[in-house]
C-alpha cells in the first residue's frame, strides 16, 4: 500500500491496522473534499442568518446560553482548545495517536461536521509528515467527546503545545517553522468539531483489538500445548461434542485445539491409561475460550461502527440545511466494547494461569516445578506465582468502567462514558495477557521436552523447536529474563501463529 485514500466507505479494522503498520501517504478523495465543503458553506450560511448555534457562536456546556458576538467568535474558538488541553500524565503511545488523527479524519471526512477543508488537510499533512502531538493519558471522562486530549491533538494547529517530529520532541511552533507551515486561525465551530469525538477512547480499542485478534489463537496454541505437557487428550474437543452446544467461538476453538493435537507421540503413549478425564482448564478451554472469542467478536464490532461513524454535536445536514445538537460526543459504545473485552481477556488469563499451575504442581509424571532436581532448584516455582500475580491483576482490571459516571460541566454533562480509562486498562490487560502466554509456553515446552523421546504433536513441534532455538531447556536454575523476552516477542510479533499457520489454518 503505498496511498491511503479516504472515501465514501465502511472501513475495516484491518484497513485502519493497514494505515497504521504501512504509513502510506493519506490522500483525501475529490467526493470527500466537497462533502466537507458542502456542509462548511451550510454552517457559513446559517452564521451569516445571525442563528443561534451551539459551539458556534455559544458557549459551552453550561454556558451555552451565553451569546458570542461575531467578531469573538475565532477567539472563542481558540479560547476552546487552550481551555481545555488540560491532560496530565504521561504522554501516550505514538501509535495510538496515529489511531486518534486518522479516526478524527475519517469522522470529519463524513460531512457533518462543518469544518474548512485546509483544517482537515492539516491534520493529514501532520500524518503525512510524522508530525504527532504529545497527548497525556488522563484527563477525559468520555462524554462530551475526549476533550482533553483532543485539545492537546489540536493545540499544533495553532502553533502551542510539543509535537514528536523526525523521532524528537519539540515545540509545535519550531515544527511549524521547519515544515514550513502557517498557524492555524480557528473559524466558527472548528475547535469543537476538532474535540467533539470518541476518537482517543475509540483509538485504544482500535489498538487493542489488533493484539487481541492474534492473542485469541495464540490461547489455542498455548493450551494445546499444556494438554500435551500434562499428556490430556483430545477426545473432548471432537466436533460431534461441540455440535451439541454450538456456540460460534466454542464451535471455533475445538477444531483448533483438535486439528493442533493429531499426530502426537505423547498422545499415542497414553492411549490406555486410566484417566478418565482431564481438569476443568484442560476440558473446558472450548467452553472458556470460545465464549471469550463470542464476546470479543462483539466488541469488534462495535468499535468498526465507532471508527465509521460522525461523533461530532451539533450535526451539519447539507439536505436538510440545518444544524441538530444531540449527543454523538458520547463514548459509552467504545465504553462497553473496551469494557466485555476486559471480562473476555480476563477469563482467558485466569485459565491459563491455572494450566500453568497445574504444569508445575509435579503430578501427571512431572517433577515438582518441572525441574529435575528440585528442592536444589526451584525451577518454574516463581513463573507460576508471576502468573498468579499477573492474573489478578486483570480481575481488578476487569472491573468495568462504564458502570461509573461523575457528573462534570456544572451538571450539563450529567452522565459520562469513562470510555477512556476502559481502553487504557485494555491495554494493560492485553500486555497482562501476553505475558501469561508467555509463561505457560515456556512451562509446557519444559514439560513437553520432559517427555523424554516423545515427539509432541507435529503442529505444536514447531513452537517447541522455536522456543529452543533461544531457549535451552530449563536442567538447573539460571536467569530467565532473556528467555521471557524472546517468547514474548514470538507473541507480540505474530509469530508464533503464523508458524502454526504455515501448516495449519487456525479459526
Amino acid at each position: 500500500m503505498t496511498t491511503f485514500l479516504v472515501e465514501n466507505k465502511e472501513y475495516s479494522l484491518s484497513d485502519i491496522y493497514q494505515y497504521k503498520n504501512d504509513r502510506p501517504k493519506l490522500i483525501l478523495s475529490e467526493e470527500i473534499q466537497s462533502q466537507i465543503n458542502a456542509s462548511r458553506k451550510v454552517l457559513d450560511d446559517a452564521v451569516l442568518e445571525n442563528k443561534v448555534i451551539y459551539g458556534v457562536n455559544t458557549g459551552f456546556g453550561k454556558l451555552s446560553q451565553v451569546k458570542i458576538p461575531k467578531e469573538k467568535i475565532s477567539e472563542l474558538q481558540k479560547n476552546l482548545i487552550l481551555s481545555h488541553a488540560v491532560g496530565v500524565g504521561e504522554s501516550i503511545p505514538d501509535d495510538i495517536t496515529i489511531l486518534i488523527i486518522l479516526l478524527k479524519i475519517i469522522s470529519l471526512s463524513k460531512g457533518y461536521s462543518g469544518i474548512r477543508l485546509l483544517v482537515v488537510k492539516r491534520l493529514v499533512d501532520m500524518l503525512n509528515n510524522d508530525c504527532l502531538p504529545i497527548i497525556p493519558c488522563q484527563g477525559s471522562v468520555g462524554a462530551s467527546g475526549d476533550l482533553a486530549p483532543l485539545s492537546h491533538m489540536t493545540l499544533p494547529l495553532l502553533g502551542v503545545g510539543d509535537v514528536r517530529l523526525n523521532g524528537e520532541v519539540i515545540p509545535a511552533q519550531s515544527a511549524l517553522e521547519e515544515l514550513g507551515w502557517a498557524k492555524i486561525q480557528l473559524s466558527h465551530k472548528e475547535g469543537l468539531a476538532l474535540i467533539n469525538g470518541t476518537q482517543f477512547s475509540t483509538a485504544y480499542g482500535v489498538s487493542c483489538m489488533e493484539r487481541i485478534d492474534n492473542l485469541i489463537k495464540v490461547a489455542d496454541i498455548s493450551g494445546a500445548l499444556s494438554v500435551e505437557g500434562l499428556i490430556g487428550t483430545d477426545i473432548a474437543f471432537e466436533k460431534r461434542v461441540h455440535q451439541l452446544k454450538p456456540h460460534q467461538g466454542q464451535l471455533d476453538s475445538a477444531e483448533n485445539l483438535y486439528n493442533l493435537l493429531q499426530d502426537s507421540e505423547i498422545h499415542d503413549s497414553h492411549k490406555d491409561c486410566d484417566r478418565v478425564q482431564d481438569m476443568y482448564s484442560l476440558r473446558c478451554m472450548p467452553q472458556v475460550h470460545g465464549a471469550s472469542r463470542d464476546v470479543l467478536f462483539a466488541a469488534r464490532n462495535m468499535l468498526q461502527v465507532e471508527i465509521n461513524s460522525v461523533s461530532d454535536n451539533p450535526l451539519v445536514f447539507v439536505d436538510g440545511n440545518d444544524t441538530i445538537s444531540a449527543g454523538h460526543f458520547h463514548a459509552e459504545a467504545s465504553g462497553q466494547a473496551m469494557d466485555i473485552a476486559a471480562i473476555a481477556l480476563a477469563e482467558l488469563g485466569n485459565i491459563c494461569e491455572r494450566r500453568t499451575y497445574t504444569l508445575v504442581d509435579g503430578e501427571f509424571g512431572l517433577p515438582h516445578f518441572l525441574i529435575e532436581d528440585s528442592g536444589l532448584n526451584s525451577g518454574f516455582m516463581i513463573m507460576q506465582v508471576s502468573a498468579a500475580a499477573i492474573a489478578s491483576e486483570n480481575k481488578t482490571y476487569a472491573h468495568p468502567s462504564t458502570i461509573d459516571s461523575i457528573p462534570t460541566g456544572a451538571g450539563q454533562e450529567d452522565h459520562v462514558s469513562m470510555a477512556p480509562w476502559a481502553g487504557r486498562k485494555l491495554l494493560k490487560m492485553v500486555e497482562n495477557v501476553e505475558k501469561l502466554y508467555t509463561i505457560e509456553i515456556l512451562s509446557a515446552c519444559q514439560a513437553i521436552d520432559l517427555r523424554k523421546g516423545l515427539s509432541p504433536a507435529k503442529h505444536l513441534k514447531s513452537i517447541v523447536d522455536e522456543v529452543r532455538k533461544e531457549v535451552p531447556f530449563l536442567s538447573q536454575d539460571r536467569y530467565m529474563k532473556s528467555d521471557q523476552e524472546y517468547v514474548l516477542e514470538l507473541i507480540r510479533s505474530g509469530t508464533i501463529v503464523s508458524i502454526v499457520e504455515q501448516n495449519l489454518k487456525l479459526k
